[in-house]
């Protein structure tokens, strides 16, 4: 079995796991700590593990993605655009028309 095989056969929910204890330090407690906000804010959000390695969180498409970078975590919500953010969360991909996201 080689490594792509090995992750499909893996859950979403296992391969985010993984990431998360792989990181191993402030952004997997990071990234488990928003994964835990999207699931309680969203009950029936859906796992998937997109773009060869990339956490997301869907309910009628992606919600948002949870990508880790050596200096942050990066939340990049799909529709971002269209929410309204009065606390001024959103700090990343303020540029674009449809994408916004929040860097941690």
């Amino acid at each position: 079995m080689n490594k792509s095989d090995s992750i499909k056969a893996r859950s979403a929910s296992e391969l985010i796991d993984q990431r998360i204890a792989e990181l191993g330090d402030w952004r997997g407690a990071i990234l488990s700590h928003m994964r835990k906000l999207i699931k309680e804010a969203v009950p029936d959000v859906v796992e998937e593990w997109k773009w060869m390695g990339t956490p997301a969180w869907l309910r009628d498409g992606i919600v948002c993605t949870g990508e880790s970078y050596k200096s942050k975590v990066k939340l990049t919500f799909a529709k971002g655009a269209l929410l309204e953010d009065p606390a001024g969360l959103f700090n990343s991909s303020l540029d674009g028309n449809t994408r916004r996201a929040i860097d941690l």
